[in-house]
């Protein structure tokens, strides 16, 4: 087991699981500093695995946490961090299940970057950092969810934009997802944005419906129309 692989936090890990949802955490451009567990970064997707855990029922909820803070350039530390855990994942419970990849900034970079691995089905990210030039052939056949704050002044919701415009020309099934009045940590209005990643990664994962997860995972009847539109691939919505 590498020592990338071995930093790996199981929020759950239900007996006969059904799917893996890996989520990854944010960072900075440039750092060799190493990542620890009280860092806001890796905190504020903590919450995340937890709400997915909660809506997850038999999916198997992962944190990765990268072992330094930075993107680093050509070395992309991150993508290796993950590359690594899915192939321990896949190991441990199973190399068949379906994945959907959860990310914040770098670690919305990084879930996009990886969205070839074996087995992803689905990837959201959380005010991704989407630099131009990125690669975006690897999430042909994916579906894919962006969800960026308008108020972001870390990373850029039109870059986001741009970024969906790109990946579905390539073929991804993409809908972004505009967050009025919340900036990079999309903190302000947490409840509706956890909660739409965790049922879509339900969704996508598990074949299930927005109808059915209405009434005990969303919290409003808003909140289950858009989840409905963004599991019919509707591009350009408003949370």
């Amino acid at each position: 087991m590498t020592a990338a692989a071995s930093r790996v936090v199981l929020t759950a890990a239900p007996e006969q699981a059904r799917g893996i949802v890996v989520v990854l955490h944010g960072g900075r451009e440039r750092s060799q500093a190493p990542v620890r567990g009280n860092q806001l970064a890796v905190l504020r997707m903590a919450l995340t695995a937890n709400r997915v855990a909660a809506a997850a029922g038999r999916l198997v909820v992962a944190r990765v946490v990268n072992q330094v803070r930075g993107w680093n350039g050509a070395a992309m530390a991150p993508v290796a961090d993950a590359r690594a855990a899915l192939d321990e994942l896949r190991e441990r419970f199973g190399p068949d299940l379906p994945i959907c990849l959860v990310g914040h900034s770098l670690g919305g970079r990084t879930a996009m970057r990886v969205a070839d691995a074996a087995g992803v089905r689905s990837i959201v990210g959380l005010a991704p950092w989407l630099p131009p030039g990125e690669p975006t052939a690897q999430l042909r056949d994916r579906q894919v969810l962006i969800l960026h704050g308008t108020r972001d002044r870390t990373t850029s919701p039109s870059a986001s934009a741009d970024f969906a415009r790109s990946i579905a020309r390539q073929g991804a099934a993409v809908s972004y997802v505009t967050v009025p009045g919340d900036g990079h940590g999309l903190m302000r209005r947490r409840n509706l944005v956890d909660g739409l990643t965790a049922d879509f990664a339900v969704a996508t994962l598990a074949g299930t419906s927005a109808d059915d997860l209405a009434g005990h995972r969303t919290t409003s009847g808003r909140d289950t129309r858009l989840l409905r539109s963004v599991l019919a691939g509707e591009p350009w919505l408003a949370a």
